[in-house]
């Protein structure tokens, strides 16, 4: 909205606004590189607009090397998108990148429309999707470190985002300081006040980490591209019950569920799906978050195998630009093609060939889901040591922890007490060493 915060209206009580209340008409628009061929360039962005509850009522595309500096669209292309925009009623105008300032600035002169571009109108869903203390802060962060840039000199969007609760509020102006000064101290004052908040938050996190850790029981991390289905993958492993949703980020919050397989437990985090351009703020905000997949002992990298090769192969990519950015890339990684169901068979064969070590499941019927699991393991147990023990039989509490390291087990009694073969994590052999039947508590032979 010209001189207005930056996100799309919202409803009194902080929903975004329903298609069937489609106050909102927006024509999307875009830049790229070459002609798109068959493929819709905009079709990310259409969906991140039903998402938010806003019509699209038309689009436009420009084919240039890189978005004007000034106004994105050249001055030919900006009189036929006002010309779009009497013909299709649109009301606001979505950008399908994001806005340096000026640019909205200008575009919106020239337009005479409010223009929201693509980080604004993720923003907006972040916003109405979170339920935690901890996401709404996150969410919060985010949109006022994009909107410090965008202040002109107005005092609602501050009062929304809940910089007007403060102490210091007006009032509170130094001799000669302009208003827009004023929100912008009082932005940088809450954006402190956040982190100091998430700094809490993140320390109560890291106890309960502690204590899953101290467990050592297997940490298995969701990772993938945004409705690629992840929740209903954790809930076929897990029988978590999390509910799931055909929108954009309909998970935000991480879940962590557990399951049992040959006798070891296994803990599955969901976490907040990721998406091409994904805004740096809500990187930097969700670090915290994504810490459990950073942490994990192995990351499950979920693909929507029903997609077309190029995206999914764009999915892909965006994913791992993300785990590179949280220092995750390189940790270790299952490739699993998801919605199998919704292929034919000539298009199954097709999915997994040259993606070498990948497998095809469907959350949805659950096809596939075993052989996950038997995976799973597998790729934890490439990090367990095989070690030899004669425990006494006045140990038992040691057995007992060795049962619930190693799940399951060989034993065999005898006089001196219980012969006990296990692969338990490489770091923990020393705990068992003085037990070890070669002294050392290492692999044995």
């Amino acid at each position: 909205m010209p001189g207005g915060r930056r996100t799309l209206a919202r409803m009194e009580n902080g929903a975004g606004v329903r298609n069937s209340r489609a106050r909102q008409r927006a024509l999307a628009i875009g830049v790229v590189g070459r002609p798109a061929g068959d493929g819709d360039p905009l079709a990310e962005l259409k969906e991140l607009l039903r998402t938010a509850g806003v019509a699209t009522a038309g689009e436009l595309v420009q084919v240039r090397p890189d978005p004007d500096p000034d106004r994105y669209f050249g001055r030919g292309k900006l009189a036929e998108l006002a010309e779009e925009i009497k013909r299709t009623g649109a009301n606001v105008v979505a950008c399908d990148d994001e806005l340096l300032p000026r640019q909205e600035r200008n575009l919106e002169k020239e337009l005479d429309v409010p223009v929201i571009d693509r980080t604004a109108i993720i923003l907006d869903i972040f916003a109405d999707h979170a339920h935690s203390a901890e996401g709404k802060l996150q969410v919060e962060l985010a949109q006022l470190q994009y909107n410090l840039a965008r202040m002109r000199g107005l005092w609602t969007h501050l009062e929304r985002l809940g910089a007007g609760r403060m102490d210091g509020g007006i009032g509170t102006r130094g001799p000669g300081e302009s208003q827009i000064e004023t929100d912008r101290r009082l932005a940088r004052d809450r954006i402190s006040a956040l982190r100091q908040r998430l700094v809490r938050v993140e320390q109560n996190r890291g106890v309960m980490r502690a204590r899953r850790e101290a467990s050592h029981t297997p940490a298995v991390a969701l990772a993938g591209y945004t409705n690629a289905g992840k929740s209903t993958l954790l809930n076929a492993l897990t029988d978590a019950g999390v509910g799931v949703g055909s929108r954009l980020f309909h998970t935000l919050d991480p879940t962590t569920r557990e399951y049992e397989h040959n006798g070891r437990s296994y803990l599955v985090t969901d976490t907040v799906g990721f998406i091409r351009k994904l805004p740096h703020q809500l990187v930097e905000s969700f670090k915290a978050t994504l810490e459990e997949t950073r942490r994990a002992d192995l990351i499950v990298q979920v693909v929507d195998g029903s997609e077309p090769p190029e995206e999914r192969q764009k999915a892909i990519a965006a994913v791992d630009s993300v785990l590179g950015e949280i220092e995750a890339g390189e940790q270790p990684r299952l490739l699993v093609f998801n919605k199998l169901d919704l292929l034919d068979a000539e298009a199954r064969r097709d999915l997994l060939v040259g993606v070498p070590g990948a497998i095809g499941v469907s959350a949805d019927t659950g096809e596939g889901i075993e052989e996950l699991r038997d995976r799973i393991e597998q790729a934890f147990e490439q990090s367990l040591r095989e070690i030899e023990l004669l425990v006494p039989y006045s140990e038992g509490a040691r057995l007992s922890e060795l049962y619930e390291l190693a799940g399951e087990l060989d034993r065999e009694e005898s006089a001196e007490g219980v012969l006990v073969r296990a692969k338990i994590p490489a770091g923990l052999a020393h705990r068992f060493a003085e037990f070890s039947v070669n002294g050392t508590g290492r692999q044995s032979g």
